[in-house]
């Protein structure tokens, strides 16, 4: 039986009731996902896989508007060679690890919940901390690098522009704050936006690749040209090297994964029976659909556009402030098709920038409120949508300002948040496959595992060269990890003294039958460390000889949980009559994170006469370090300053327990 009490002053967030939130936020940014499934219980609407894909392709797809460009700018001719290798470590790499992420996270928390499962205590919060300090950095840089680069193509546009002007950062600066007063409003309907602006601009860019194409055909002198460059003297092998030192600077390119898997809850699971199973077999391969479309169709616009930008194209004219800076594809829609194609071309590729930036504000509005409160890491208010709006929006104009809306110096920091995220999911696949190989005793699939360590290498190689090559992205991850570390302590300290109780239940029917008995100020209630059948009578004597104490009383044993660096957490009760003879009762909870919140919570559960706590006259500091990491140190005052705190942020005129300190 399941008894949970409500905090009587509980009021249901902004965040939790907003449409947008319900939609968008919800399921595009669930993976970064809690341990427990504390999903709505509200049953969305699902689609098909396809249908689906479009949530994916507002962040993967979008990559196309300045990607080519990128690859331009970084390795020149040898864009299309080291766009390769980009695309077969997507097909061999990428899209593998989350397809085994989806078999193991079909909820879609992705795989930091995964991480969190695998490594417990304070050891794995400090490890999802990191990657949630890298997601946010991915988040931001999406945010800021698509709306920079939407302002790349408003300014370059000469239809456009006359009416938006010429300053990248102005007009970047505008697009945050449109967006934010967006998601501060609220809006709804993802699938139907990521649908209308994801196919018109594939459509669209398909048919640039196209033109660009038959300019090629009809003039064979530029292929001979491109090849032409020296280094096509190199051998293969040495080609094959260049590319591979190279191609970590486009790794931004892998962007998308991650929302791949947290859109799952939105694909079909079947009708019937089958659509309630576990694990949902039918949603999971459309997620291994989603995931191998969304790469293929990726790899062949990757591809495609990488040659034909490297023919068309002099590097000279994608570096910073060049004609084809951040809209290399563009540039060719302008020059080949003309300028009322290419503003329509413009005007797509904005949108699914622009929605781009959605998806990721959407996202920080998730991972913050689903992993920081839940640590006991973050304030309250945090999970309320508007002020995080207003927090993130201002973060992003200092990201952007800093970067002066460069989109080219953005790369390097979006790929790095990029490719730590991908890294941990890797990273997560192989653990859980040798932790199965282990279970099940299988040489074959300790041998997949083996395979992932070996794409978790290639993807810390990536890491590692794009780090150091381009430092931005790790500097601003540490500056949040640093920043969510310092805030985390002291809201860990501020809100230790709430109730950290998630629900509670009975173990037993007799316990079930006893409560009901002892609730409503019938026994006094008494906590214990320890101790056999003559302690428990010298207790009783001692405090009916001290105090006036004529009800019975109820021992209550708190054992708490291995892991204690949670901050919630359900307990389980047993309750059982002393076999003395006596009318007293022993109360046993197991599961708990600190023991003193522990003792208020079954206190206002059972609204006892008294409470007898006591003074353990330890040094006062060394129980407060205690407290805080482990749940322990000086029980009986701590336990007054929890059910304090709590009644002063509840509104009941009731009759409180009257709380005597006993020294020890």
């Amino acid at each position: 039986m399941d008894q949970n009490k409500t905090n009587k002053n509980e009021k249901k967030t902004e965040a939790q009731s907003h449409p947008f939130i319900s939609k968008l936020s919800y399921f595009l940014s669930k993976s970064f996902y809690i341990k427990n499934d504390t999903s709505p219980k509200k049953v969305e609407r699902t689609h098909h896989w396809f249908n689906v894909l479009c949530l994916t392709g507002v962040d993967y797809f979008s990559t196309l508007a300045y990607q080519p460009g990128i690859a331009l700018m970084a390795v020149a001719v040898l864009a299309p060679f080291a766009t390769l290798l980009l695309v077969l470590l997507t097909l061999f790499g990428a899209v593998p690890t989350y397809i085994e992420v989806a078999k193991r996270s079909y909820t879609g928390q992705g795989s930091i919940a995964m991480l969190e499962n695998l490594l417990g205590g304070w050891s794995g919060k400090f490890v999802v901390l990191a990657l949630i300090a890298f997601a946010v950095t991915d988040f931001f840089i999406t945010m800021t690098l698509s709306a920079s680069d939407a302002a790349s193509h408003i300014i370059e546009n000469p239809l456009i522009n006359v009416y938006l002007g010429h300053s990248t950062l102005n007009i970047s600066i505008c697009l945050i704050i449109l967006l934010g007063i967006v998601f501060f409003i609220g809006f709804k309907e993802a699938i139907n936006v990521a649908i209308a602006s994801t196919i018109p601009f594939l459509i669209l860019t398909l048919i640039v690749v196209v033109k660009s194409t038959y300019v090629i055909y009809q003039d064979p002198y530029l292929i001979y040209e491109w090849i032409s460059n020296p280094i096509f003297k190199v051998d293969w092998l040495g080609l094959f090297c260049i590319s591979a030192l190279a191609f970590p600077k486009l790794a931004l390119g892998l962007s998308g994964f991650e929302t791949g898997v947290a859109v799952m809850p939105l694909i079909h699971n079947g009708k019937g029976p089958e659509a309630v199973q576990r694990p949902p077999l039918k949603r999971i391969e459309g997620t291994r659909k989603l995931l191998l479309c969304s790469a293929i169709i990726m790899s062949v616009y990757l591809i495609a556009s990488s040659v034909v930008t490297s023919i068309l194209l002099k590097q000279s004219q994608v570096m910073d402030g060049a004609e084809a800076s951040g809209r290399a594809l563009s540039y060719l829609a302008h020059k080949h098709i003309g300028s009322v194609f290419g503003t329509v071309y413009d005007i797509s590729t904005i949108i699914i920038l622009w929605f781009a930036g959605a998806s990721a504000m959407a996202g920080l509005l998730n991972v913050i409120p689903r992993y920081l409160p839940r640590f006991g890491m973050a304030p309250r208010w945090v999970e309320m949508r508007r002020p995080l709006v207003v927090l993130i929006t201002l973060i992003s104009l200092i990201i952007l300002i800093i970067f002066n809306a460069n989109v080219n110096a953005q790369a390097g920091a979006y790929a790095t948040g990029v490719l730590a995220l991908i890294l941990s999911a890797s990273v997560a696949v192989a653990l859980s496959i040798r932790k199965d190989s282990i279970l099940l005793k299988n040489f074959k699939i300790r041998i997949k595992s083996y395979y992932f360590w070996l794409v978790s290498a290639v993807f810390a190689f990536t890491l590692i060269d794009n780090v150091s090559s381009r430092p931005d992205g790790m500097i601003i991850a540490f500056v949040f990890f640093i920043a969510i570390l310092f805030a985390s302590a002291i809201s860990r300290w501020r809100r230790a003294f709430e109730l950290r109780v998630e629900s509670h239940k009975f173990i037993n029917d007799e316990s079930i039958a006893l409560w009901s008995t002892i609730t409503n100020k019938k026994v006094n209630l008494v906590p214990i460390s320890s101790g056999d059948k003559t302690w428990f009578k010298r207790k009783e004597e001692k405090i009916k000889k001290h105090y006036k104490c004529t009800e019975p009383l109820a021992f209550l044993s708190v054992t708490l949980r291995d892991d204690r660096s949670e901050f919630v957490a359900p307990l389980f009760i047993k309750v059982a009559k002393m076999d003395d003879n006596s009318s007293n009762y022993f109360i046993e909870v197991s599961g708990a994170v600190a023991i003193p919140n522990t003792v208020a919570y079954i206190s206002e559960q059972i609204d006892p006469i008294a409470i007898y706590l006591g003074l353990a006259r330890k040094n006062a500091m060394e129980q407060a370090i205690f407290y805080v990491l482990f749940g322990e140190g000086e029980i009986g005052i701590i336990t007054y300053k929890v059910l304090v705190q709590y009644w002063e942020s509840t509104e009941e005129d009731d009759i409180r327990p009257v709380i005597f300190l006993m020294s020890e």
